[in-house]
């Protein structure tokens, strides 16, 4: 079954811009090779991201300039647990998403098909000046997947990074290698959602392949300077069993490495699955202690409240590094070098001589 959707673009809306990566195929489509959905559309159709689709002989992107919504958050939300502990991130993201996730928790943005949901409007530079004006150390490209809108993503990237502002890019991975290269030279830092660890549970549950998604995640260990954690929402009775938790944290220690936090965060009941109950809290620590009885030295449960689960200690003496109740942050045992001050041994990840305060508090920012 086709992808692509049928909604005629406006080529006379600011907010449709030319891509790069498609081509025309022997019959006359033209297929995106943004992402390995591969959508093959013809004209007036659009791919399942909704906003990229053909125009002319062309694939444009509809929704440059525009958002959702700006926010600053603490950097723990997204969640960052190793990247520049009690900052703000100015937060924001568009509509669409190139999965069709049936547990999705931002349905409301990710699957919109309106664009009037994005009221939002701000330019690149706009963006990086409210967060140097608000004081936030990174912006993050999140709520829905920012590969989608890869053109503005890239834009603002850069004028934050003549800001001094580094980039976040909360994704699922989910994208062909050549756009994939240069979305992430941008990016400083990343989340990554391993939906699962099963090509049954992908398909059948995002509309996906997992093959893809391993293959991001080990180029940017591998070959980029990007700082990378995973998260894993976990579904009870899809993704959370013992063997299936098993064979994902062993795969992460082998091919990533044991310095790459887990973050096991707990499913709520939405959108297509409101028929499944809340995770249990015994569900996270479980796989929590799966991953570091594997040889992951940071594995966190979140949207639940454990402070042990979501604070960090020295992998080596055991000793309190980070302690996190919520996204509040409390004893903090590192020096200025980022080190245990019981052992001196170096935690992985990027930190400052001091945590920043910005605590557990949300704020609206509206563009100026």
């Amino acid at each position: 079954m086709s992808d692509a959707i049928h909604a005629p673009i406006n080529l006379h809306d600011p907010g449709v811009v030319p891509t790069r990566y498609w081509h025309t195929l022997p019959d006359g489509k033209i297929q995106c090779d943004l992402c390995p959905r591969a959508c093959k559309l013809q004209e007036g159709q659009r791919g399942l991201c909704f906003v990229r689709g053909r125009a002319g002989n062309a694939v444009v992107m509809t929704t440059y300039g525009r958002s959702s919504g700006f926010a600053l958050d603490p950097i723990e939300k997204k969640p960052l647990n190793h990247f520049l502990p009690g900052s703000s991130v100015l937060s924001f993201g568009t509509a669409g998403c190139n999965l069709a996730c049936k547990f999705c928790q931002n349905w409301d943005i990710s699957k919109s098909r309106e664009m009037d949901t994005l009221m939002d409007q701000a330019s690149p530079q706009a963006i990086a000046q409210a967060a140097v004006r608000t004081g936030a150390q990174s912006v993050a490209y999140t709520y829905n997947d920012p590969v989608i809108f890869h053109e503005y993503a890239i834009d603002v990237a850069q004028a934050c990074r003549e800001q001094g502002i580094r980039n976040v890019a909360v994704t699922a991975g989910y994208i062909c290698a050549e756009p994939r290269e240069e979305f992430f030279r941008h990016m400083d830092a990343a989340n990554v959602d391993l939906k699962g660890f099963s090509e049954d549970f992908y398909y059948k549950t995002t509309g996906a392949h997992l093959q893809p998604v391993l293959e991001t995640l080990m180029w940017l260990k591998r070959e980029t300077p990007v700082w990378l954690e995973l998260t894993t929402l976990l579904i009870p009775g899809l993704n959370d069993s013992d063997a299936e938790l098993q064979a994902m944290t062993q795969w992460v220690v082998e091919q990533l490495g044991p310095d790459v936090p887990m973050h096991f965060t707990a499913f709520h009941p939405d959108y297509k699955m409101r028929d499944i109950p809340t995770t249990p809290a015994a569900t996270l620590q479980r796989a929590r202690r799966i991953a570091m009885a594997n040889g992951v030295r940071y594995a966190y449960t979140g949207n639940v409240h454990d402070t042990e689960g979501g604070s960090t200690a020295c992998h080596h003496c055991g000793e309190l590094l980070i302690e996190r109740d919520w996204y509040q942050l409390g004893a903090w045992g590192l020096n200025d070098q980022g080190e245990c001050r019981n052992c001196g041994t170096p935690l992985a990840g990027h930190f400052q001589p001091k945590p920043g305060n910005w605590g557990a508090k949300r704020l609206r920012v509206t563009m100026t």
